[in-house]
């Protein structure tokens, strides 16, 4: 599979392009279930990029020592081939790789979906080690995270809320893959975000059945950008995914047309 997606192309109605990050365990494939042809269809240029070692893009290392910054670079080297520098739009530790890749250029805006908190995944990491605490400890022992969402119940109670349809779990539980250990630790304590050196205008939006951050860890992000978060209601974590993505998306789509992106 290429290195990313590309849909739809710049215009004068919105000539800045967007570039989607996927998270942990997923690629390209989940922004373009609905959102590539959405912004597509709306006069953007939509690209979803996979990080290497994810969507069939081969590493040129063990996965398991890709870093944060190692994925930033991947974001780097999409956004170089663009026209003009991206909205850069990332969910989960594709925001934490956003928020990151902010730090190191002055792109015109940022979108982060229930994104890694500002202050780190370790309370998330916590919480899910209190519910299944056996999982945790194989996989720290085995440096293997796919297990911890293995099987579609679990997929369910981190991805999705109680009314999703199982055929979108299904779905997505099956193209579900390996993740950096390396990643993981970087998100918890090892390469967290610093806003302060972040100066684009930043939109932080939430899901209040987030099954991975919570509303008050979303809410304390946008704090620390100097927004307030949009959090939408009975939605879990893949909200690109969920059968209520569009509303997500008209969310993203006026704000951008507010900042003239």
């Amino acid at each position: 599979m290429t290195h990313f997606i590309d849909s739809g192309h710049v215009t004068s109605r919105h000539p800045v392009p967007l570039l989607f990050v996927h998270g942990a365990w997923h690629g390209a494939w989940c922004w373009a279930e609905h959102f590539l042809d959405y912004f597509a269809n709306r006069d953007y240029q939509a690209v979803a990029l996979n990080l290497r070692g994810h969507g069939g893009r081969p590493a040129p290392t063990a996965l398991n020592s890709c870093s944060i910054a190692d994925y930033v670079e991947d974001v780097e080297e999409v956004a170089d081939q663009l026209d003009a520098l991206p909205v850069v739009i990332g969910h989960s530790m594709g925001g934490l790789i956003v928020q990151k890749y902010l730090e190191r250029r002055p792109g015109p805006a940022g979108v982060l979906l229930a994104s890694v908190p500002a202050r780190g995944s370790s309370a998330f990491v916590l919480r899910w080690a209190r519910r299944h605490p056996l999982k945790i400890a194989r996989s720290a022992v085995t440096g293997k995270s796919l297990p911890l969402v293995n099987g579609q119940g679990a997929v369910r109670e981190m991805f999705f809320s109680e009314t999703t349809p199982q055929d979108v779990v299904a779905r997505c539980a099956e193209r579900l893959q390996e993740e950096s250990s390396r990643a993981s630790l970087d998100g918890m304590l090892l390469n967290l975000p610093k806003p302060s050196r972040v100066s684009a205008p930043i939109m932080v939006a939430g899901a209040s059945r987030d099954g991975c951050f919570t509303v008050d860890e979303v809410r304390a992000t946008a704090r620390s950008y100097g927004t307030e978060a949009d959090i939408f209601a009975d939605m879990g974590h893949d909200m690109m995914l969920e059968p209520a993505w569009s509303t997500v998306a008209d969310r993203i789509d006026a704000w951008l047309t507010a900042h003239g992106l």
